[in-house]
């Protein structure tokens, strides 16, 4: 089974970015369609961003033109460029997904994640 690993969170004042890395570890596969999901204490996982197979982007509306998706299939790794941050986007982000082949990542699989911190 594939491991995911986010990292790249921190704290930052209103208005501030940063960036998010999911890496893929293990061999003899490629990343399929991958998202960003986000949990807020006292709230439900949600879904933050997406990337499919082909490599068409979809996002939430609240970070939609904020946040970017992306992906390296070299490197196994999923990115989430996160400008213009606000309080709100406070959270846990994590990664899950597909792999190509299918089957590797199972589907409730969620790993650390990393820490996000918005405030002034």
């Amino acid at each position: 089974q594939v491991q995911l690993v986010e990292s790249g969170g921190g704290s930052v004042q209103p208005g501030g970015s940063l960036r998010l890395s999911c890496a893929a570890s293990g061999s003899n596969f490629r990343l399929g369609a991958m998202g960003w999901y986000r949990q807020a204490p006292g709230k439900q996982r949600e879904w933050v961003a997406a990337i499919t197979n082909v490599g068409s982007t979809h996002y939430e509306d609240s970070v939609k033109g904020r946040f970017t998706i992306s992906r390296d299939h070299a490197k196994k790794t999923v990115y989430l460029q996160m400008n213009s941050l606000k309080p709100e986007d406070t959270a846990i982000y994590y990664c899950n997904g597909d792999s190509d082949p299918p089957g590797l990542i199972p589907r409730d699989y969620w790993g650390q994640g990393t820490q996000v911190t918005v405030s002034s």
